[in-house]
């Protein structure tokens, strides 16, 4: 639940679980501009700095986050990237901290940006991105010892805040403390407003030279400090983990393969970061593989115990949605629209939520307060049943962060990026290991052995292709997928539900058609699908495999969606068949994303994002995010244990050359 919070009567907000304020207008703002922003050195000490990384205790109503924003949007000397890490056990709701946003007017329209994103934040890690990608807050909703020691980002800059030690000791004790001093690296500088004795002693054992300096009043002193240890610090020893070593700035020049969501999502992301990219693809066009898909949705997978791959797809959406309203148009490329899931498969009527999104609290309690799953799913209420023609006992849940999405407009939407050089009719056969003037390279070579590109980093993301370039010991799977569609008739397109419905197969209506686009007349179309043909990858698939996949999906969709199949009918049994499109995608075994190092040791530079499966529209932008964060020893856009779950070093080590 939201944290439930006191107004009192000068606005100031008040957390009755704590007994104690969050800031005052005024106040709350000179601290953090003097204590925190000051107090570690800032902005000066980021000047002309590739990125900074900013690690915070309690966020609160994110007055320092958004102090600290201001002041990086105002320094004509900023780092190209910032990082901004907070803990918050008890979130509050993106109403109070609308309520509570400062009237500063450099601040309030960053604190209504803020609000806007601050929604369904149940325990775990949430990126948030602002400033088109260059601002990034990650929160960490928890214990602040438990997701720290879990995290371990590298920090630059500390703000040690949070309500006072005496109402909150566990935040300031020396566990605490000694989480935040293994997420420092030499010269990470920190301030608080406190100088607890405990605080300074613990900070002092864990390696910080510790000073007061003059306070902000009412308060007489605060606290700076150093990390300074007489020791040498240890890092992360996990391979997946450690970044590589870049090379300089003026050098950084990647090969990508893969045009499609993969690849391109791994360009977009290096790109920003300042590297030279360049994307081969064996097709004159970006997304002329599984990429293609003329229409995919967006939405989150939901299970009862909120399973790994649950957690996994909503870090995937919320990245989505990010990047489809900052690069694509509404209406004509993706639409934020909600999905409704019918749970054709299940037995018990269950609709597969966790029991405690399900429920609404009783009046005048806590739990009155909305869950923050709701924000994502619940219950489909009777009015989108009936949209979608369902009934009482047919479970169904609500997605209301979902929505279609055109994945080649997409692609290209990625690959626009300044940095990025596409090379088509460029099929990969060989990657070789080379020695170059500067630095290790890699080469990637066609089949008679002729060099397309030469770059000291590679990163193999060409889906169903990319099994060929990586190691065969590598478990693998290939699988055809085949969707049925055609273009609406006006009396088609009222008669089918207004959003997308999925479960056992899915039925995406009302996309535009290219047609549209060009100048032509507007249309929409249908979008049905879509098969799992696995081990399969022949293309075009031959007659009666099409044949086969049309009574595949209109099986489905008359169990999906038994009363609007109806209207679907006649392009199924009448004399011409649908429209087909098919595509070949790349899978694990064990239905997870593969991204890192192929071989960190044997095979620096050569990295890998591949086998998003059937979800390459929800993964894929994560992935690329998430490489691009480990190679650059950026915090990780998703909790620790799930970025190590999609690992390279879950599978078999490759074998010696």
């Amino acid at each position: 639940m939201s944290e439930t919070i006191d107004w009192l009567p000068d606005g100031t907000p008040y957390s009755p679980r704590f007994s104690d304020r969050y800031h005052s207008e005024n106040g709350g703002l000179d601290q953090a501009r003097q204590v925190f922003l000051a107090g570690c050195g800032l902005p000066a000490a980021w000047a002309h700095q590739p990125q900074w990384r900013i690690l915070e205790t309690g966020f609160g109503f994110g007055l320092n986050f958004l102090v600290t924003w201001a002041a990086w949007k105002a320094d004509p000397a900023r780092p190209e990237r910032l990082h901004f890490v907070s803990v918050e056990a008890y979130p509050v709701s993106s109403d109070d901290m609308r309520r509570a946003a400062p009237r500063d007017p450099a601040l309030r329209p960053l604190a209504e940006h803020l609000a806007d994103q601050f929604w369904g934040l149940l325990p775990g890690v949430h990126r948030l991105s602002f400033e088109g990608g260059r601002v990034l807050l990650t929160l960490y909703i928890g214990d602040a010892r438990a997701q720290l020691r879990q995290q371990l980002p590298t920090v630059d800059s500390v703000y040690l805040d949070g309500f006072s030690p005496k109402c909150n000791p566990e935040l300031w004790d020396a566990y605490t403390l000694q989480a935040v001093a293994r997420c420092c690296r030499r010269g990470t500088r920190l301030a608080s407003w406190t100088i607890a004795r405990a605080v300074r002693d613990a900070l002092s054992q864990h390696g910080f030279e510790v000073q007061k300096m003059p306070g902000v009043p009412p308060k007489r002193d605060n606290l700076q400090a150093c990390f300074a240890p007489r020791w040498e610090p240890r890092r992360a020893s996990d391979a997946w983990a450690r970044p590589m070593a870049l090379p300089p700035i003026d050098q950084r020049h990647c090969i990508v393969i893969g045009g499609g969501l993969a690849g391109a999502s791994v360009a977009y992301q290096l790109a920003q970061r300042g590297w030279q990219v360049r994307v081969l693809d064996q097709a004159e066009a970006p997304a002329a593989g599984a990429s293609g898909l003329p229409a995919g949705l967006l939405a989150p997978h939901v299970s009862p115990d909120d399973s790994l791959l649950s957690r996994l797809s909503r870090s995937g959406v919320r990245t989505g949605l990010q990047h489809a309203q900052a690069l694509l148009v509404p209406g004509r490329d993706w639409q934020h629209c909600g999905v409704l899931e019918h749970r054709v498969e299940s037995s018990d009527g269950q609709i597969g939520l966790p029991r405690d999104w399900q429920l609404e609290g009783k009046p005048a309690t806590e739990d009155a307060r909305p869950h923050p799953g709701r924000d994502w799913s619940r219950p489909a209420d009777a009015a989108q049943r009936a949209l979608a023609g369902l009934h009482a006992d047919q479970p169904a849940c609500w997605h209301a962060q979902a929505g279609w999405i055109r994945p080649a407009q997409l692609v290209r939407a990625l690959l626009a990026q300044p940095g990025i050089h596409w090379q088509g009719r460029s099929t990969v056969a060989q990657l070789r290991q080379c020695a170059s003037d500067a630095a290790p390279a890699w080469q990637a070579l066609d089949a008679q052995g002729q060099v397309l590109a030469q770059a000291p980093l590679v990163v193999v993301a060409t889906g169903y292709g990319s099994d060929q370039l990586l190691p065969a010991s590598w478990p693998l799977q290939r699988m055809r997928g085949q969707v049925s569609w055609g273009t609406e008739t006006d009396d088609l397109a009222q008669a089918l539900p207004p959003f997308p419905v999925n479960g056992k197969g899915s039925l995406v209506p009302h996309i535009p058609l290219d047609n549209s686009r060009s100048g032509g007349t507007s249309s929409t179309g249908w979008f049905m699908g879509s098969t799992f043909e696995r081990d399969i990858d022949q293309l075009p698939p031959s007659p009666a495999d099409q044949t086969a996949a049309h009574a595949a999906n209109w099986q489905r969709l008359q169990a999906l969606l038994p009363d609007h199949a109806k209207a679907l009918a006649p392009a199924f049994t009448g004399p011409q068949t649908p429209q087909l499109w098919a595509g070949v995608r790349l899978a694990s075994l064990d239905r997870l994303p593969v991204v890192g190092p192929v071989d960190p040791v044997g095979q620096p530079g050569l990295w890998v994002s591949t086998a998003m499966g059937a979800r390459g529209i929800t993964l894929a932008l994560l992935c690329g995010e998430l490489l691009a964060a480990q190679l650059h020893d950026e915090p990780l856009p998703l909790d620790a244990k799930l970025a190590k779950a999609l690992s390279t070093q879950r599978l078999p080590s490759p074998s010696p050359a």
